[in-house]
């Protein structure tokens, strides 16, 4: 016994200390290339910009071999989120920056403040939004799905499309792609549920 230990223990050394070696043992596991370091330097902070709401992406989903992404955003004074929404299969930390967020999830609305964490699991309706008096800037990371392509979609090229071809954000074609943007990502949104929240806390849309 102790024989057969000095050897397994001897191979996983040499194994270990050869660098390619690693690569392969990474590769043959996990079917994918193994992780490489790389560093993002630091932005100036992200403002909210014209509409109230603003995204830029920070970790893409293919940085990580697909574990995950993260995506700053900033929220203008007053300003209300997304509307109200599950995912089928995605789960999110958010991670509050500046400011402090408010966070619904179910029936339970947090207080996010700066240095706050907040976990939203795939399956539960969620929002969130700015009740005070300044912007508030967070990040949130997304897992099992390399969430900013929607996010990127939903904020930026669509509403680019509509405005390059003369169309409104009501137009049948452009609620037809957020649809299908919806659909490609599993997330079940509920518009109807968006003002109440607006209202009850003087939010802007």
């Amino acid at each position: 016994m102790q024989r057969r230990h000095f050897l397994f223990t001897s191979a996983l050394t040499s194994l270990f200390s050869d660098s390619a070696h690693v690569s392969a043992f990474t590769q043959a596991a996990t079917g994918k290339d193994p992780l490489r370091p790389f560093y993002l330097p630091p932005l100036e902070t992200l403002q909210p910009g014209p509409t109230g709401l603003n995204i830029r992406t920070r970790v893409r989903h293919g940085q990580t071999n697909g574990q995950f992404s993260c995506v700053e955003f900033a929220l203008a004074a007053k300003k209300m989120g997304p509307a109200p929404h599950l995912h089928k299969a995605l789960d999110e930390l958010m991670y509050v920056l500046d400011g402090t967020i408010t966070v619904m999830v179910g029936q339970t609305e947090y207080q996010v403040q700066a240095g706050g964490w907040h976990l939203r699991p795939r399956g539960i309706v969620h929002t969130f939004w700015n009740a005070t008096d300044r912007p508030a800037v967070g990040i949130d990371c997304y897992f099992q799905q390399p969430f900013e392509d929607f996010l990127e979609s939903a904020t930026f090229a669509i509403p680019e499309y509509a405005k390059a071809h003369g169309l409104s954000m009501d137009a049948s074609e452009i609620r037809e792609k957020y649809k299908k943007l919806h659909e490609r990502f599993g997330l079940i949104g509920y518009p109807d549920k968006r003002q109440p929240i607006i209202e009850k806390y003087g939010l802007i849309a």
